[in-house]
């Protein structure tokens, strides 16, 4: 029998589930985090992936649930003792993409399509384009060198093809042909891994090649890819659904509305990235997004727009950039958005250049438009969306949409010498739209515009320009803006009344698994927008001087200084002792720094490169992390590190009571109770750590001994609240901007819920001290009350005014409550 809804959770808490942290060892955190104070645990992918997978992303059978983690009796075990404490479960899906595993036998669905062809009860399940060359087959780039040369390495046995540990299905009748032939006559063609780039004909995950698209778009293939996990829904076991890459979808919006009628409303919320002034499509049937827009406009508060300023000037004098290689945002995402369309997506193009000759083909008027120009006309259109992608299918956007690729396309037409010829932008744009009618290839290239959209995007915005723009690394942030990063209170308190409006069960993250420097390392970096002429100064002294040319503490030669500025910020940003000495969170300082500015080299791709890595290079970047930033520790750098560490204090405890109090449902990454510093996955993927013995201490009176007592302290207080209260942070509740007055009115983020509850916090704290403390800044308490702070205990009247220095005496923060 169906279970009705379940109401929105009032606090949910990410556990990244993996073979070493399966479904026993999550059962096991569960008394602890009861007694957190949050409503639901919420799960990474549970589904079948790849063998050791650390993340679960890689689905290879939607029918069974993951056996590494206990299968489904672990899971349904795990859901008992979480009821048993009263907590519920979400669950991450993953609609968008299966893997193309090692063996690919693992996924059945698609061995059965290279088996069979497109003839293959499964082959409506991924998005192949049968017709875009290859002779009617799917390209497989898994070839260590060009086929000619790897036929010696070729073999059949047991009714399969083998190339040394991977091994294909043979099409029925071919098993005795030739060699030769044999390859030539199967489903699939085997090629060199480098063709995945240009010639590729299947949708992937982004550029990944080992994870192929699927088409839930179809029903049927929708009821097969979540039948296990609607009826776990149905039966009551999962509560509500985290939604991965929806971007990635033909029609999100339609997915989202048979998801809500197939779940019968569960709790749902999309991980949608939204960019600048961006809105989530008010017709979505979900939530909200997973919360990396609060997460932007948290950070943003925490930012110095003056500091950010200057210190983008000594960035610039001391890295020396070009302006398209980070010296200037805005030319930096263009070059790096025209690398990724012309390369990394070039299979993509393809089939959309293709797909739009054959349409134009069928065009009356004008016709005529050569492949070269439909090619140009989608590179220039796709490169200058502001946006992940548009919704053609959505009618509430469709004027926005046409409004934005109109303007894309007066920019696009500027690239062609031609006029005449630069029609063919407007072909493409119309395209985009939807402006062709539902023919076949029309669908097709509207729906695959946007999903390149989208890849493009992420790719060249988070993946490249992110790492060779790292001004200020806080900022670097998926969702986020590094050439504008910081946001005043006005912008936040109209995106908290928005959310409290339009999406009050919406989520709200501020660490998640895919977050490039976990919450807690963002808040020391942003510090530094505070303090840029400090900054340069210690840099100076530990990088040997401007433009990093000299060396560093123990001669450590910088590969060049766009990595010795990274690897330095980094090492600050993750704090501690930077000798190599294990870290609070587990490992060393050197271990978990290199590999984070490697992949950060890599990324970025201006000196190396996944696929074309420059092996001198990576060794020099190694070596200088490893004796310099992470070598001997550095006196001006730790001397930095005390200096700034009450305003660190601040940022830390401002950022994660912003968030547990402001409108949505906030998404606690495993450890972030305690202040948890991670880098880049798979640093931040590691093993759940916890502390129950730090909270029966402080339950118990103890008073907070460090940093990390003082945020668990805050962040029981204020859960514990949410779920004993969840009608003063729900729908029904309300969203009130509290404003302070006098001289540092500025550094005061204050709000109130419901009449009952006010938040106060800290901003640009350094500054504040800077320019002489609170002086007679006050705050006015709303009526009602004794208020009392959670806190510290301490009471005050409801409607009287409250100096700042006094309410903030002990803490940076205030979490009152109206007794």
């Amino acid at each position: 029998m169906t279970q009705p809804p379940s109401p929105s959770p009032t606090a949910t808490y990410r556990l990244q589930l993996q073979p070493d942290f399966p479904f026993e060892a999550a059962a096991r955190a569960v008394p602890h985090l009861a007694t957190l104070g949050v409503s639901h645990l919420h799960l990474s992918p549970v589904l079948e992936s790849v063998p050791r997978s650390t993340h679960g992303y890689d689905v290879v059978d939607h029918a069974a649930v993951r056996a590494e983690l206990g299968g489904e009796e672990g899971l349904r075990a795990l859901a008992g003792t979480a009821r048993a404490h009263g907590l519920g479960l979400v669950v991450d899906i993953v609609p968008n993409h299966m893997a193309v595993p090692a063996p690919l036998s693992l996924n059945g669905p698609l061995w059965e399509v290279l088996r069979d062809g497109p003839k293959s009860r499964y082959a409506r399940w991924f998005d192949i384009d049968w017709d875009g060359g290859h002779g009617g087959r799917m390209l497989l780039p898994v070839l260590a060198g060009r086929l000619g040369d790897e036929r010696e390495h070729f073999r059949v046995e047991d009714g399969t093809l083998r190339y040394h540990e991977l091994a294909f299905p043979l099409r029925p009748g071919t098993e005795q042909l030739p060699l030769a032939h044999l390859l030539d006559s199967q489903w699939y063609r085997l090629a060199w891994w480098r063709l995945a780039r240009s010639e590729l004909n299947y949708r992937r995950f982004f550029t990944i090649a080992e994870l192929i698209g699927v088409r839930v778009e179809d029903p049927e293939v929708f009821e097969a890819t979540h039948g296990t996990v609607l009826r776990l829904v149905r039966e009551g076991l999962i509560d509500g659904l985290r939604v991965d890459h929806p971007d990635g979808l033909a029609d999100p919006g339609g997915y989202l509305e048979r998801l809500r009628t197939r779940t019968g409303g569960s709790w749902t919320v999309v991980e949608k990235i939204l960019s600048g002034p961006e809105r989530l499509p008010d017709g979505w049937a979900c939530a909200g997004t997973t919360g990396y827009d609060a997460l932007r406009h948290i950070d943003g508060l925490f930012v110095c727009p003056q500091g950010v300023g200057r210190l983008f000037s000594h960035y610039r004098d001391f890295v020396t950039p070009l302006a398209d290689e980070g010296g200037d945002w805005e030319e930096t995402v263009r070059r790096a958005a025209h690398e990724v369309v012309t390369h990394d997506l070039a299979a993509e193009v393809e089939r959309l250049v293709r797909t739009a000759a054959r349409i134009a083909d069928r065009v009356p008027h004008p016709r005529d438009h050569a492949p070269w120009a439909l090619r140009q006309a989608v590179r220039e259109l796709l490169v200058r969306l502001p946006v992940y992608r548009p919704y053609a299918a959505d009618t509430a956007r469709a004027e926005q949409d046409a409004a934005m690729l109109d303007e894309a396309a007066a920019l696009a037409r500027g690239t062609f010498r031609v006029p005449a010829e630069a029609l063919a932008v407007d072909l493409v744009r119309d395209l985009a739209l939807g402006r062709f009618g539902e023919g076949p290839d029309c669908a097709d290239f509207t729906a695959r515009f946007a999903q390149t959209a989208s890849a493009l995007h992420a790719k060249s915005v988070e993946d490249t320009a992110f790492y060779r723009y790292p001004v200020l690394l806080s900022a670097c942030e998926v969702g986020g803006d590094p050439g504008d990063p910081a946001l005043g209170p006005e912008a936040f308190h109209a995106y908290c009344a928005r959310l409290q409006r339009d999406w009050p069960a919406t989520g709200t993250v501020l660490t998640t698994h895919d977050t490039k420097r976990s919450a807690d390392v963002r808040a020391r970096i942003a510090v530094l927008s505070e303090c840029p002429d400090r900054w340069r100064d210690v840099l100076g002294e530990v990088a040997g001087g401007a433009g990093g040319a000299g060396f560093g503490p123990d001669g450590a030669e910088p590969a060049d200084p766009l990595v010795s500025w990274t690897a330095w910020q980094t090492a600050f940003g993750l704090g501690g002792p930077y000798a190599g000495a294990a870290s609070a969170d587990g490992g060393t300082a050197a271990v978990r720094v290199a590999p984070a500015v490697l992949k950060a080299v890599r990324e970025a791709g201006l000196r190396t490169t996944w696929t074309e890595p420059d092996a001198d290079y990576e060794d020099a970047v190694a070596e200088f992390v490893r004796s310099g930033p992470c070598g001997t520790p550095a006196v001006p750098l730790t001397a930095l590190d005390d200096e700034l560490a009450p305003f660190v204090r601040a940022n830390v405890l401002g950022a994660a009571l912003l968030q547990l109090t402001m409108p949505g449902v906030p998404d606690l990454y495993q450890g972030t109770e305690r202040e948890f510093a991670a880098l880049v996955d798979p640093d931040n993927r590691r093993p759940a750590r916890f502390g129950p013995e730090l909270l029966a201490e402080l339950d118990g009176g103890a008073a907070p001994r460090d940093l990390s007592g003082e945020k668990l302290r805050l962040t029981a207080a204020a859960l514990r609240l949410r779920r004993a209260r969840p009608e003063w942070f729900g729908a029904e509740g309300t969203y009130e901007p509290l404003y302070a007055q006098g001289p540092a009115a500025e550094h005061c983020v204050a709000f109130g819920r419901s009449g009952r509850v006010v938040t106060v916090t800290t901003r640009l704290s350094l500054r504040l001290v800077e320019t002489g403390g609170w002086w007679d800044t006050a705050l006015r308490l709303p009526p009602g009350g004794p208020w009392r702070d959670l806190l510290t205990g301490r009471e005050r009247a409801g409607g009287s005014v409250v100096g700042l220095s006094e309410l903030l005496e002990v803490s940076p923060v205030a979490l009152l409550v109206a007794e």
